[in-house]
């Protein structure tokens, strides 16, 4: 099939990379030159790994990017993967999507026959009519052509090049049967090879099964960082908790790893705008409220706990880890970030140090240290805050000997206990 995808983000790359991967013809279109020129080098514009592999497959034969329109018309399918940021109420700011939609929608004004439109971008269900709206402006008479899609996106960043090989399901939200059958034609090569249920819907419900899907996700992290904070009081190991835990079929082992709280481009922005969705219709979402509420006490008893063993004043401490998760560099809510404003606050000079994220934050945040191994940030360093679970921090042992004082705070449970280093874990 003609594939075009408006939008180069996370989402927009890895969806335009990995369908010409399955054998569909892709157009990558951005309004960003620089984006597009790195696309048709055969070049990641994000750390993502396996996804530069891909670039350097198919740019240039089954995928163009570009910075024009003019292949949308002649597309099977046009996907919108633009970005929905967050507004300071949390809810999305939908100008860049609507911009999309109705440029896509002047791409289409003089088609005579029908196309399909699918929304990949994250929005909440009622501004899905303010999409629908914007595609209609643009097409003018030909709007009665267009139908618009919903195909939610559960790509991790990290392993999205995987996840969309190997998905847990396939949401398809469109009101026509026409439009139900040509999505389902987009992934049938997928499908083919690897089995996952195909869940077929409505738009407004598809766009709600991503929210619900996250909101949920992150629910269970706050609840299983609740329950270490109590178990770390008590004198007890959660770790061990939650694995007798996790044995339970109900529950599952997934996301039982309790730390320093979760954070990225999704969960914050999603449940901030189911939250704000909610509040907006009414409804007051308590659960919500106090996962977030939980969440953002995190990283405060993090440094509550290396408070216990140094004097913050003056003190060198290294900040391990600066992406929100490993196998990116995505700094996008990131639990470094309040762990160093609060590091500063006491008065602590950071040294910070992350195997690719290091550049990111240091325009986010200039006025502080960054070294280049991890070796560098804790050496003469008071004591260190572990925030990301690289695999790199786990074969520091000789390391530590370096630091001045070798006290170690994990939020992530990656550091072993070894003699010669005073070792605290946030929840165990």
């Amino acid at each position: 099939m003609d594939i075009s995808v408006i939008g180069s983000g996370y989402v927009g790359t890895t969806l335009a990379a990995c369908l010409a991967d399955i054998g569909h013809e892709v157009t990558a279109i951005d309004i960003d030159e620089e984006i597009v020129r790195t696309l048709n080098d055969g070049r990641a514009p994000i750390e993502e790994p396996g996804l530069e592999a891909l670039l350097a497959t198919h740019a240039g034969d089954r995928l163009t990017a570009t910075t024009s329109y003019d292949a949308v018309p002649d597309s099977d399918v046009t996907f919108l993967a633009v970005g929905t940021p967050s507004n300071d109420d949390g809810s999305i700011d939908l100008g860049p999507l609507e911009a999309a939609a109705e440029a896509t929608g002047n791409a289409l004004a003089d088609i005579d026959d029908r196309h399909l439109v699918v929304v990949k971008s994250t929005v909440t269900p009622p501004s899905l009519e303010r999409i629908q709206a914007a595609l209609e402006r643009g097409a003018g008479a030909a709007a009665e052509h267009i139908e618009m899609g919903m195909n939610p996106e559960f790509l991790r960043e990290g392993t999205a090049v995987d996840d969309f090989r190997h998905p847990d399901k396939v949401v398809i939200g469109a009101n026509a049967d026409w439009a139900t059958d040509r999505l389902n034609a987009v992934f049938d090569p997928l499908l083919e090879d690897h089995s996952a249920p195909v869940v077929e819907t409505d738009p407004e419900t598809a766009a709600m099964i991503k929210y619900a899907n996250n909101a949920f996700l992150a629910t269970k992290i706050s609840l299983v960082n609740d329950l270490g904070n109590v178990c770390k009081e008590f004198g007890l190991d959660a770790y061990e908790v939650m694995e007798a835990v996790g044995l339970d079929d109900r529950i599952s082992e997934q996301f039982l790893r309790s730390g320093v709280g979760w954070g990225g481009s999704c969960f914050p922005k999603d449940v901030d705008a189911v939250r704000a969705a909610a509040r907006d219709a009414g409804y007051d979402p308590a659960v919500l409220e106090a996962a977030v509420e939980v969440n953002e006490r995190q990283p405060e008893r993090l440094v509550d706990r290396l408070k216990q063993h140094v004097d913050l004043e003056g003190a060198q401490i290294a900040v391990l880890g600066l992406a929100f998760k490993p196998q990116t560099d995505d700094i996008r809510n990131s639990r470094s970030i309040p762990v160093i404003e609060l590091l500063r606050d006491h008065g602590a000079e950071i040294v910070a140090y992350d195997p690719v994220a290091n550049e990111p934050m240091r325009e986010r945040i200039p006025a502080i240290e960054y070294a280049t191994t991890a070796k560098a940030a804790l050496s003469d360093s008071d004591g260190a805050v572990v925030v990301t679970d690289w695999d790199e921090f786990a074969a520091l042992d000789d390391a530590f000997d370096e630091m001045a004082n070798p006290v170690v705070v994990d939020g992530r449970r990656i550091i072993e206990r070894r003699d010669g280093i005073t070792y605290d874990g946030l929840t165990w």
